[in-house]
C-alpha cells in the first residue's frame, strides 16, 4: 500500500489554491513588498525540518530589484554536499511550465499554433478522443482542459521505487486510441499528468527533437541554466540531494520517458532562480515574450482560479500569483511569481512527506498562512463503531482509473485493500474518519441519507484524492 498510494498522490496530484485574474506584466507598484529576510525565511524552515516534515529545504527568493538569495537547512543526504544553491533536485511537476515555455516559443516563430489539434503531429495509426465534433489542441494540453484524465488505466509500473520508468511510447498510444472522452476538450478543468506528457511528446515530434534537447535548446541555453536537465552529468549526480521518504528513508529518482514533458527535469536553486527572474521580467530577455504569452490567463478553474499555459493563477488578498509545484517520490518543490511586484520565491526539498507550496506561499504574501504540523497518525485515538455502521462502508471505491480501494468487514473490524497491494486495517477515528496506524493515511467516508456509502476522501501527507464508489 505504501509504494502505491504514495505513487497516486505525489504522482498525479496538484493542489490548485484559490481564484485569480489574469496574469499581466505591469510596472512595480508605488509601494513594494519586500520579501522576507534571511533570518526569517531560515527561521520557517529550521522549524519545518525540526519537526521531521522535511529532510531538507532551500529557498531561493528574487526581490523587486532583481536581487537574488538564497536560504538552505537540513540534510543533503548520506555522503552528499552540504544543501546550498548547487544541490540537485528533481522539480517534479514545475516541469510543465518548461514544457509551457517551450510551447509558446514555438507558437511565437509559427512552428505550431495553440488551436492545432494534437492529432496533426502523431502517427495516423493513434486516434486521438475527440467528443462532439471538437478535438484536442495542443492548447486544450497545456491548459489542462483536454478532458483526458490524469493517468492513462494502462499504467501499471513494475516497479514502484520507478514508476514511469517502464510505461511506453506505445503504451501511451493504445491507451489514446481507445479512450472515451467523458467532457467536450476546452470544457472544464482536470489536471492531467498524461496530457502534458503528450504535449510534450507531440512538440518533440513537431520539432523532429528530443525533448530533453528541445527544452535545452529553447529555455535552458537562452537562459544560462548549465546544471539543468533530465539525463544526470557526472557533477549533477555529485551534487544531488538524495530523495527521502515521509519517514526519511533514501528514495530512488524517477524517470519519464515516455511523459518527460510533465515532470522529467531536475535541477539547482542558482538555475531555477533564472527560470524565475527571467518569468518576472517578460518585458526584455530572449524569452520575455514567450514567457508573457504562458502566464497569460486562458482558462477558468472551477471554485476560483486560472490557468494560463500550465501556470496556475492565484488570486491573493493582494496581487494575483503565478505558479506551480511538483512532487516525485522523494522531492516536494514550490515556484512562485508575483508579476506585478517582480517578485518570485523558489522551494525546493529532498523529501516526499509535506509540500512545499505552504512556504512559498507564505513568504510571497504574509496574509497566506502556513500550514501548521498536523496530527499524526500515532497521536490518533481510536474509538469503537458499531459493525452495522462499518458495513455500510463495505465496497470498492475507484481512485483513478489505475487504481482501487476495496474496503472489506471481518470480525467486525474494517480493513482496505488498494489494487494489488497488502491489506490494512481501517481505525475509526469516529464514524467518518479512518486512518492507518503504520501510514500517514486518513480516509473520510461520505454517505447517503440511509447512512450508505457513496465515496471516500483519502488524504495522505498533505495531498487528497476523491474516490467514488463504484460497487
Amino acid at each position: 500500500m505504501r509504494s502505491r498510494l504514495r505513487l497516486l498522490l505525489i504522482a498525479s496530484t496538484i493542489l490548485v489554491l484559490s481564484t485569480v485574474a489574469p496574469a499581466q506584466q505591469t510596472a512595480p507598484p508605488r509601494t513594494q513588498r519586500a520579501l522576507p529576510s534571511d533570518a526569517a525565511t531560515l527561521a520557517i524552515i529550521k522549524q519545518r525540518v525540526d519537526e521531521k516534515r522535511s529532510t531538507g529545504i532551500v529557498v531561493g527568493l528574487v526581490d523587486a530589484n532583481g536581487t537574488t538569495r538564497i536560504v538552505a537547512h537540513g540534510d543533503p543526504g548520506p555522503g552528499q554536499p552540504a544543501l546550498d544553491g548547487d544541490s540537485v533536485f528533481e522539480i517534479g511537476s514545475i516541469t510543465k511550465v518548461f514544457t509551457a515555455t517551450v510551447l509558446a516559443s514555438l507558437v511565437l516563430d509559427k512552428t505550431v499554433s495553440l488551436d492545432d489539434p494534437v492529432q496533426k503531429f502523431l502517427p495516423a495509426s493513434v486516434k486521438i478522443p475527440a467528443r462532439n465534433g471538437k478535438v484536442i489542441t495542443l492548447g486544450h494540453l497545456s491548459s489542462q482542459n483536454s478532458g483526458l484524465p490524469r493517468m492513462p488505466s494502462n499504467f501499471t509500473p513494475k516497479d514502484p521505487a520507478n514508476p514511469y520508468a517502464d510505461y511506453s511510447v506505445d503504451q501511451m498510444y493504445t491507451f489514446l486510441s481507445g479512450y472515451q472522452l467523458t467532457r467536450d476538450p476546452g470544457e472544464l478543468f482536470e489536471y492531467s499528468n498524461l496530457g502534458v506528457g503528450l504535449l510534450g511528446h507531440a512538440l518533440s515530434l513537431a520539432t523532429a527533437k528530443p525533448y530533453e534537447q528541445l527544452v535545452r535548446e529553447r529555455v535552458l541555453t537562452p537562459l544560462g541554466m548549465t546544471h539543468t536537465a533530465i539525463v544526470f552529468t557526472p557533477w549533477m549526480k555529485q551534487h544531488l540531494a538524495l530523495g527521502h521518504s515521509e519517514r526519511g528513508a533514501v528514495v530512488a529518482n524517477w524517470d519519464l520517458p515516455t511523459m518527460a514533458g510533465a515532470g522529467a527535469i531536475r535541477s539547482t536553486m542558482k538555475d531555477m532562480l533564472l527560470f524565475a527572474a527571467a518569468n518576472l521580467n517578460t518585458d526584455r530577455g530572449p524569452l520575455g515574450p514567450a514567457m508573457a504569452l504562458a502566464q497569460r490567463e486562458r482558462a477558468p478553474i472551477a471554485g476560483g482560479g486560472g490557468i494560463g499555459l500550465n501556470w496556475i493563477i492565484r488570486k491573493s488578498a493582494t496581487e494575483p500569483i503565478v505558479w506551480h509545484n511538483g512532487g516525485t517520490a522523494g522531492y516536494r518543490t514550490f515556484l512562485g511569481l508575483v508579476p506585478s511586484q517582480r517578485i518570485a520565491v523558489v522551494v525546493l526539498t529532498n523529501s516526499g512527506g509535506a509540500g512545499a507550496d505552504d512556504i512559498g506561499l507564505h513568504l510571497l504574501d504574509s496574509s497566506i498562512p502556513l500550514t501548521p504540523k498536523p496530527v499524526t497518525n500515532a497521536e490518533r485515538k481510536a474509538v469503537d463503531v458499531p459493525a452495522a455502521v462499518l458495513e455500510k462502508y463495505v465496497g470498492t471505491y475507484e481512485l483513478t482509473p489505475a487504481l482501487s480501494l476495496v474496503v472489506t468487514i471481518k470480525d467486525g473490524v474494517l480493513y482496505g485493500t488498494p489494487t494489488a497491494q497488502p491489506t490494512h486495517r481501517l481505525w475509526a477515528e469516529n464514524e467518518l474518519n479512518f486512518f492507518l496506524r503504520e501510514l500517514d493515511v486518513q480516509i473520510t467516508f461520505s454517505r447517503d441519507a440511509s447512512g450508505v456509502a457513496t465515496g471516500l476522501v483519502l488524504r495522505q501527507s498533505g495531498a487528497t484524492v476523491q474516490g467514488k464508489k463504484i460497487k
